[in-house]
């Protein structure tokens, strides 16, 4: 399986090439106050409106720094209705990928409710990477929010 490869300060994470639409560089969000932890805000795509999550801001507590290597990872995530809509993820030194298997990673015996989208981790020569589980990143009730709102325009 091919992997995205990213940081999260100073830890590598991995999203599973299949589910990336496109990488797209750091562009310009529009804000939205008063939104729930990790949401940055939208962003004009080709015309359609996407909500963009800052990665480092839901599992760290701060925002990604804006580097040459950050970017907005399109990703198709999952609605409600068994289709997918397009989602941003914002996440620091994106810049390679990587080949592993499913069998690579084993889980890190570490339950973490708060964070379920961290999933098992695998151990490389460039050292532990750890497997993001797209389709877990928002509660219910984030996802079905921003998904609703932008349906409704």
């Amino acid at each position: 399986m091919l992997f995205l490869l990213f940081h999260l300060g100073p830890d590598c994470y991995a999203l599973e090439a299949g589910q990336v639409a496109e990488v797209v560089p750091f562009l310009s969000i529009k804000q939205i106050p008063l939104a729930a932890a990790g949401v940055a805000g939208i962003l004009n795509y080709r015309g359609d409106i996407v909500p963009v999550i800052d990665l480092s801001a839901l599992t760290l507590g701060r925002p990604a720094a804006v580097r040459l290597s950050t970017r907005i990872i399109l990703v198709n995530y999952p609605d409600s209705h068994g289709g997918t809509r397009l989602l941003g993820l914002i996440a620091e030194k994106v810049t390679e990928t990587v080949r592993l298997e499913r069998s690579d990673f084993a889980d890190p015996g570490i339950a973490n409710r708060a964070a379920p989208y961290l999933g098992p981790v695998a151990a490389t020569a460039r050292g532990m990477i750890q497997w993001i589980e797209a389709a877990k990143l928002l509660p219910g009730s984030v996802r079905e929010l921003l998904f609703q709102e932008l349906s409704q325009r």
